[in-house]
């Protein structure tokens, strides 16, 4: 069985990413980010007092996990700041192991919803370079959903289920 981590890059009550993720809680362990809080990353503050404790519960929750769900906000057409900021101090490295060994073979998809007529395609290119760099397996199907501040109907649903089917699919048989 697939064991999906999924999360939205935003922490607002409404956003259209967090209710996105919310559609997958039945096939995911979903978190909030806020609960995960963490300073901006500065390797002075990591120097001198290691990694944050909510950077090591969620290294150890990517590692628990075989493939990743990202709901990604887009501000001024790019990733936003929250979830930049976590990929980074998650992709820190601990003792001896190597930088982004948390995120090595792991399989994602990427979502996005926005207000705006692209649904937030632009920013999704930005996260599959992060992700991709860290040596993560990122699917190239996607979904950005414009108009994503109304309610989702059945058809978004059915799409959501779509990638996360997708998702499993290639994790299984990436890791068979």
């Amino acid at each position: 069985m697939v064991r999906i981590l999924a999360f939205a890059g935003s922490t607002r009550k409404q956003s259209c990413n967090r209710r996105l993720i919310e559609l997958v809680k039945d096939d995911a362990k979903v978190i909030d980010l806020k609960g995960y809080e963490l300073p901006m990353y500065d390797g002075d503050l990591e120097a001198k007092h290691g990694l944050p404790g909510n950077a090591v519960r969620l290294k150890k929750l990517l590692a628990e996990h075989d493939a990743l769900l990202l709901a990604c906000p887009e501000y001024n057409g790019s990733i936003t700041p929250l979830l930049k900021n976590t990929l980074d101090w998650i992709s820190r490295p601990s003792g001896d192991e190597p930088p982004a060994a948390a995120f090595q073979g792991k399989v994602a998809a990427l979502i996005s919803g926005s207000p705006g007529g692209y649904g937030g395609m632009r920013g999704l290119v930005h996260v599959r370079a992060i992700l991709g760099n860290m040596g993560v397996i990122v699917l190239p199907n996607q979904l950005a959903i414009p108009r994503a501040h109304e309610e989702f109907d059945d058809k978004t649903r059915a799409k959501v289920a779509a990638i996360v089917a997708a998702l499993k699919s290639a994790t299984e048989r990436l890791h068979a």
